[in-house]
């Protein structure tokens, strides 16, 4: 009897943001290690489709970096990187499109067998606007967000509920791109006036101290988040999606969040307890 009112205490805690949050958009983004290993998506893939029964309209913006690493060794290619992007010629982008679609498949057919009804996408489908990535050196077809379809996506939404989109985007040319799904997370959220974006990750969130994992922050403000990276709080490997976190925030987006996808249904955990599991950053 007391784990069945321990868990009607749980659903009761829940219920507040579940009435605040349905009909509402969440931009999700998820990639990299956690992406591969299928013990962990599963739980991620359960979780989106709870927000999905729940009325909350979801983007889930993914990358590809493991598995495009491992396409193109298996195809003698080598990758460059220059400042952490990844110079990208005519052979690599074919091998990046094709990888980053075949997950875009996997991840809209793995929803849809939970029930949900999810549609996999691509952003150079009229969806991302891109414009070649200026650099210091020729990086290749990399791009960034130049703009967004809004009444598209909002079109998609309307008839799914559920868009997994791959991070691609056309210019004004037809020239297809590869972009960071942090950015196109990050652009994609305050453009279409999210309520939430959410990073999921392989670290517990912002720590105050990066060598004590207890040390984590669960509520952060930008001008505090700025100074931690000029301290150098804030590793190099969190640079990139805080950074995208922040834009997100100053243009609009509600609230950011970065969580541990590790932990069973840190999703769930973070949006619908009271105290949540990783860092959000608000303005």
């Amino acid at each position: 009897m007391e784990e069945a009112i321990r868990k009607a205490d749980i659903l009761i805690e829940a219920l507040s943001y579940i009435k605040k949050f349905r009909g509402k958009t969440f931009i999700i983004k998820y990639g990299g290690s956690i992406l591969l290993e299928k013990s962990i998506r599963e739980r991620v893939i359960q979780d989106l489709v709870f927000l999905y029964f729940m009325g909350i309209n979801v983007v889930l913006v993914h990358g590809g970096g493991p598995n495009i690493n491992k396409a193109l060794k298996k195809m003698n290619l080598k990758s460059e990187f220059y400042k952490g992007i990844r110079i990208t010629d005519a052979n690599t982008f074919l091998v990046v499109e094709s990888e980053l679609m075949k997950l875009n498949t996997l991840l809209a057919k793995e929803l849809e067998e939970l029930g949900a009804k999810a549609g996999g996408v691509s952003g150079k489908e009229d969806l991302v606007f891109a414009r070649k990535k200026e650099e210091d050196i020729d990086l290749g077809l990399v791009g960034e967000v130049a703009d967004i379809n809004l009444p598209k996506f909002k079109e998609l939404l309307d008839k799914n509920h559920l868009v997994v989109l791959a991070p691609l985007g056309r210019d004004s040319q037809g020239q297809v791109y590869n972009i960071n799904a942090d950015e196109v997370a990050s652009f994609l959220s305050y453009k279409i006036s999210a309520e939430k974006l959410v990073f999921l990750t392989n670290v517990k969130g912002i720590l105050r101290d990066p060598a004590d994992e207890d040390s984590l922050i669960s509520s952060i403000k930008e001008e505090e988040v700025k100074e931690l990276i000029e301290k150098k709080v804030i590793s190099e490997g969190m640079i990139p999606k805080v950074t995208a976190g922040l834009s997100a925030v100053e243009k609009g987006t509600k609230k950011v969040h970065i969580i541990d996808a590790k932990i069973p249904h840190a999703l769930l955990l973070e949006i619908f307890t009271d105290k949540g599991i990783g860092t959000e950053i608000i303005k």
